[in-house]
């Protein structure tokens, strides 16, 4: 039995080393990716170091990686949460929404916060949460930044 358990552990060690040389593609775009985004939807200086702090990394093309990310499995775990995160909300994508869908994406954001589904618990055990205060300027933000999108289909429909 003994034998059985010491070879699981080589193999699982020679397995881990071997990943080391395969690592996913990084999420690095080497220009400011997030510009029309923050443009159209304006946030404040506070929200924006919000967002930077704690959206970006998953959210953007931009993602700013932490040491740990170099580190398989733990990299292709964060290469998951980052593609899914984009396939959700990607603000390096923004200028490419319909009105609509920016409307709508805003409006999930809101809902994600209020709800406590973002951040993400994996995200929270190493970054920490969210302040209320955070979470409220952000709400607030969201909200205001729909009311340009909700007027502007509204005279799209009014046609």
């Amino acid at each position: 039995m003994k034998r059985i358990i010491k070879g699981i552990a080589i193999l699982a060690l020679i397995t881990l080393v071997v990943l080391q040389f395969f690592r996913p593609e990084k999420n690095e775009s080497g220009y400011d990716s997030i510009a029309n985004f923050k443009a159209d939807t304006k946030p404040s200086e506070e929200v924006a170091r919000i967002l930077k702090a704690n959206c970006y990394d998953c959210h953007s093309n931009q993602t700013h990686y932490p040491w740990y990310a170099e580190i398989a499995p733990v990299s292709f775990w964060l290469d998951e949460h980052i593609r899914h995160g984009k396939g959700e909300f990607n603000v390096s994508a923004w200028s490419q929404y319909s009105v609509k869908k920016k409307d709508h994406k805003l409006e999930e954001l809101i809902e994600e916060i209020k709800e406590k589904e973002m951040p993400l618990p994996s995200y929270t055990w190493i970054h920490g949460d969210l302040t209320s205060d955070e979470k409220t300027l952000l709400i607030q933000w969201a909200t205001l930044a729909r009311m340009q999108y909700r007027e502007t289909l509204q005279i799209l429909g009014s046609h």
